[in-house]
């Protein structure tokens, strides 16, 4: 199945290749780092680092940026409050999110791109803005004035038409679906950080940081812009105004948008205690496989639960299929090839990647992936599972996890290596045939403390962590 995906824009699912060549130009927006993420942010970051992954399966080369939103009210109140720097203030969080992108196996985006770093850029920006009568200014700020828009919702769908009067919008982020003139640059209050630029002292607003970091690194028409459905209004819509007013062009072809994350049914919120970061669930002891498995579960246009019954059902799937996964490399089978299995394996691995390929249904693709271990579990059972159709199986689980990355257990600090554990294997073998069953027992008990378990076969010896 080719690659399709539901656009935004465009209200239906449409197949997609790039633009040109075969290198995907992709802008997705990054976290505003005055706070620790939390799990609704990196609901959004693992559907963005899944549809890397597919992306890359169907053979296409990415050139994506994230930004890093490192100014703006919350982070200025914030650092003005304990009395830091912008640069002192944002960094903690900003390296605390990366740290926790490196848990949940994210991988990093071709470019960061932290918007303090184009500072200038914007402000050149708003001067063309200004050239082409797209804004005014007013008390030292400058507002994008949307009724020289005539696009102005198209993402959103919003009918604005008599409501572009040319009220004005100083936040950052409002949730009001009105159209209202929106801040491009912020002169400065008494006490807060402010740059020099052509277009006088102030700082940017939200919105146009993204839309000049992505003209800047990636052309001006992308081929993907993707983010959280909040982002849709006024963020989006926002930016595709300026970016087109600026250059002329559609700004994205294919819009991206995942659903909300809900807690225990209800919106996270921290008075009502359903409120979690990555660390605050690793805290209590959830493994970070475990949470990226339930993030990637539902499929992405899909409102998500997190339960915290959700991610034990998540523990117990990847101990399937780690299970599973170790009784193939193992086992021993009888010699030879089920040629049934191996067209099972085949159809497997197709429906896998279909299911991916129809607008990353990861629900489907998980599906065909845990009816494919019934039915080989079903077929080792059976004596039917040949030693020519292990490799083929491996290689399934191989293409799954080169999507899903939750196979490999996290280390824990101080944890014995894979290494570590085969090597004391390889000593308690020795001592059982020295007869030396007390050294044996205690090398055991020793990995069983270390939450090593281990499996005497016929085959051998197995091992996993609990």
């Amino acid at each position: 199945m080719a690659l399709r995906f539901y656009n935004t824009l465009s209200q239906q699912v449409e197949e997609f290749t790039p633009a040109s060549e075969n290198t995907v130009r992709m802008y997705t927006c990054g976290p505003t780092v005055y706070d620790f993420a939390h799990i609704g942010n990196f609901r959004t970051f693992t559907f963005v680092d899944l549809l890397r992954k597919i992306l890359r399966a169907n053979g296409f080369q990415l050139n994506h940026v994230m930004n890093i939103t490192d100014v703006d009210d919350k982070i200025i109140r914030n650092a003005v409050a304990q009395h830091r720097t912008l640069e002192e203030y944002t960094k903690i969080y900003t390296d605390a999110f990366l740290e926790d992108c490196t848990a949940l196996r994210l991988e990093r985006p071709e470019r960061l791109a932290p918007a303090t770093e184009h500072i200038h850029d914007m402000a050149q920006a708003i001067e063309r803005l200004g050239d082409s009568h797209h804004t005014y200014a007013s008390d030292g700020s400058v507002y994008f004035k949307i009724a020289s828009f005539p696009g102005y919702g198209k993402l959103s769908h919003n009918d604005f038409s008599g409501n572009m009067a040319g009220a004005r919008v100083d936040v950052d982020e409002y949730e009001k679906a009105d159209a209202r003139d929106f801040a491009l640059w912020k002169t400065p209050k008494e006490g807060e950080p402010f740059w020099d630029t052509t277009i006088g002292p102030g700082r940017p607003g939200w919105h146009i940081e993204c839309s000049v970091m992505a003209i800047k690194y990636l052309g001006e028409t992308l081929d993907i812009h993707a983010g959280g459905i909040d982002l849709v209004f006024p963020h989006h819509e926002n930016e595709i105004a300026q970016s087109e007013s600026l250059t002329g062009k559609p700004f994205s072809r294919f819009w991206l948008h995942a659903e909300f994350l809900m807690v225990e049914g209800q919106k996270m919120s921290k008075s009502l205690g359903n409120y979690y970061t990555l660390r605050d669930l690793v805290a209590k002891g959830y493994e970070p496989e475990a949470i990226r498995y339930l993030l990637s579960s539902v499929p992405y246009r899909k409102n998500l639960n997190f339960t915290l019954d959700g991610l034990k059902a998540a523990r117990i799937a990847i101990e399937r299929l780690r299970n599973f996964k170790l009784r193939l490399e193992t086992d021993h089978y009888p010699e030879g090839v089920n040629e049934g299995l191996v067209a099972r394996t085949a159809q497997a691995s197709q429906s896998f990647m279909d299911s991916l390929n129809d607008d990353l249904n990861t629900a489907e693709a998980l599906a065909a992936v845990f009816e494919f271990v019934r039915d080989a579990n079903s077929a080792m059972d059976a004596g039917d599972f040949h030693a020519g159709n292990a490799s083929a199986a491996l290689e399934f689980l191989a293409r799954f996890d080169s999507i899903f990355d939750v196979l490999k257990p996290t280390a824990k600090a101080g944890e014995l290596s894979d290494s570590d554990i085969d090597g004391r294997i390889a000593d308690r073998t020795a001592a059982k045939k020295a007869r030396n069953f007390a050294l044996a027992d205690q090398i055991r008990d020793e990995l069983l403390a270390q939450g090593i378990i281990l499996e005497d076969t016929k085959s051998g010896v197995r091992w996993k962590r609990k």
